[in-house]
């Protein structure tokens, strides 16, 4: 990736990067669909869009939208600036979410759930190393956690998301949200497979003596997306 990248002109890099980012989004949305279908478990903020869902009545991929839009509301007084990604991310994964639902449908008996569920989780990191890599900008919940950081020095990341992904779980499973299996499968598996990933969908193009590229998830200038 890393030659190719250094090769392409540069609008066919933008090109490369916007259309890798759009398919790993959309693919993230059918993974979600796939986690929701084995009914195994969700991770944290899908537990909380489920809660919402069942409370209101509002579908699950609207409610991921409608979750997005609020959370980049967050980044105002964080002073956040998002990206072409996190627009995208914030419309994209709610609309691919909803359409897989209409056409995957529920699975049984248990084995065959359980298989879903381990292809879910296999799509979700390969669909979060293609919107990672693609580096235009983090998604909602992610820039609120890294807004968080960075308004709180003394805290890490690592604490800044545990306490957020902890907060929604909780607040999800008391609205009525899955927790199971696929909850505890996902924390464990999720970043290992996006970082095994990772490197297959990285598009970097520095030039020798140059700046680190925003492109380059490990450089100092690059993204640290968590969660859509």
């Amino acid at each position: 990736m890393t030659e190719i990248g250094n090769r392409m002109p540069l609008r066919y890099r933008f090109l490369r990067r916007f259309l890798q980012l759009q398919v790993g989004l959309v693919l993230y949305g059918v993974s979600m669909a796939m986690f929701i279908r084995a009914d195994l478990g969700l991770d944290p903020w899908d537990v909380f869009h489920q809660g919402v869902s069942e409370r209101t009545g509002l579908r699950f991929g609207w409610v991921v939208i409608i979750t997005g839009a609020a959370v980049l509301l967050l980044w105002i007084p964080l002073r956040q600036r998002p990206g072409i990604g996190t627009v995208s991310n914030a419309i994209v994964v709610g609309l691919a979410v909803e359409a897989a639902l209409a056409v995957i449908p529920p699975v049984d008996p248990l084995w065959a759930r359980v298989l879903v569920l381990v292809a879910a989780v296999a799509l979700n990191g390969i669909a979060t190393a293609s919107y990672i890599g693609a580096a235009l900008g983090p998604g909602p919940r992610d820039g609120l956690m890294t807004g968080l950081a960075r308004r709180f020095p003394r805290l890490s990341i690592r604490l800044v998301r545990t306490g957020l992904e902890i907060t929604v779980l909780a607040v999800g499973w008391l609205l009525g949200g899955s927790v199971g299996l696929g909850t505890v499968v996902y924390a464990l598996a999720i970043g290992p497979l996006t970082q095994a990933f990772l490197p297959l969908f990285t598009v970097r193009y520095r030039q020798p003596g140059a700046a680190p590229d925003v492109s380059d998830p490990h450089s100092p200038a690059g993204p640290a997306p968590v969660h859509p």
